[in-house]
């Protein structure tokens, strides 16, 4: 019975609980008093069974040496984060969008991490990657706040620049999460390489082609073009397959909303069908190809595999519509995100530019990968702020 009992969040969640599992339980007992009395212990030990969760910690994490290196010089250490804060702070959270669940994941990890370390927290989206006129506006009122700190998933590379500098200056510090900030003003950045990240789908690519035998073209989709994560995906993809017999027929910039990327794959696919051999892309990308393909019967020809992860592509491999994809365990980026700004405001020790490892996921492996790294539990919808 208890290998059943799911993530739950609120009272309501709770009762539900509650109400499912006595029924269980009474349901096999005839004696009206036992069924009462099995209800009262339960009712007493219930939340203790719900909140024994499986700890995220300790996390085996690379650290920049030195912090922010480009040529990506790490160290491996264990991560460990606080049991609590000390105080309530108050943090301010900013990202692109939430329009695939690459974001409903990060929403996830830094809700529950605000909650276990009993601090002040509040997202806010700005509703795509052409939005960073919205991002700047969204961070410009809630500096007029006096945040303890913020922390961005930015839009754009150096678009920002100027805020965070104007923050900093004001005693918040700003984290940079997962997409990449130019600003030498930032306080720390947790973020995971998006260059390891093209690299490994490059070379998983690589090593496919080298088991089939011979040449394959494929068409690729990195993303939207000026965010930094797509820059570096990029270039990691093409050096990792360089001088291989891999043929990228084309690149298409966009998006990451389903429908932009479905324009994409159906322009390359009126120019490049007869002679396509794979599809490399976001995890929308591989998503949408993956209802293409199969409408165009071409599914059993093309291979398709995305450079990062999502629950789409996760039953994508689970079905055999895709093939991989690296996972930049996106949960426990931002959860390692909220843990690094408190200590920041309570002048403890951290890392300053730390990310947990990639992995690589094929149908090879997916039955044993902890996926609660990655994705949000089923049924998570976003949360905007919490203990505000």
């Amino acid at each position: 019975m208890r290998k059943n009992i799911k993530s739950i969040d609120g009272p309501s969640k709770m009762k539900r609980l509650h109400d499912v599992i006595y029924t269980q339980i009474s349901g096999r007992l005839k004696n009206r008093g036992r069924k009462l009395w099995v209800l009262a212990v339960f009712i007493a030990i219930a939340p203790s069974v719900v909140l024994a969760e499986k700890a995220w910690y300790p996390l085996e994490v690379d650290v920049w040496n030195p912090p922010f290196n480009e040529e990506r010089q790490r160290d491996q250490k264990v991560y460990t984060p606080l049991d609590r804060a000390q105080e309530k702070w108050r943090i301010r959270v900013f990202i692109p969008h939430l329009k695939d669940a690459y974001w409903l994941g990060v929403n996830y990890g830094l809700i529950d991490e605000a909650r276990r370390l009993g601090i002040g927290l509040a997202i806010y989206e700005a509703g795509g990657y052409d939005q960073l006129a919205v991002q700047r506006r969204q961070i410009e009122d809630s500096l007029k706040e006096n945040p303890n700190g913020v922390i961005i998933g930015a839009i754009s590379l150096d678009g920002l620049n100027d805020l965070v500098k104007k923050a900093a200056a004001r005693g918040i510090p700003v984290l940079d999460l997962i997409n990449g900030l130019a600003s030498p003003d930032i306080a720390a950045r947790a973020a995971v390489s998006f260059w390891d990240m093209g690299h490994q789908a490059g070379t998983y690519l690589h090593r496919l082609q080298t088991s089939i035998g011979k040449p394959m073209k494929v068409a690729w989709f990195p993303g939207p073009k000026g965010a930094g994560w797509v820059a570096a995906g990029d270039a990691g993809f093409r050096k990792a397959i360089a001088g291989g017999a891999i043929d990228v027929v084309e690149s298409l910039y966009g998006d990451t909303g389903s429908a932009a990327q479905t324009r994409l794959i159906e322009t390359v696919l009126k120019r490049h069908a007869a002679e396509l051999d794979g599809i490399v892309g976001t995890a929308v990308t591989a998503e949408a190809a993956v209802k293409i393909l199969r409408r165009s019967g071409l599914a059993d020809r093309i291979k398709i595999l995305s450079y990062y992860y999502s629950p789409g592509v996760d039953r994508g491999i689970r079905r055999g519509g895709i093939t991989a994809a690296p996972s930049d365990l996106t949960v426990l980026q931002a959860r390692i995100a909220v843990d690094v700004m408190v200590r920041i405001l309570e002048k403890k020790t951290y890392f300053k530019h730390v990310a947990p490892k990639v992995t690589v996921i094929d149908r090879k492996n997916i039955r044993t990968w902890d996926s609660s790294t990655t994705l949000a539990p089923r049924g998570f919808r976003p949360i905007f702020s919490i203990n505000e």
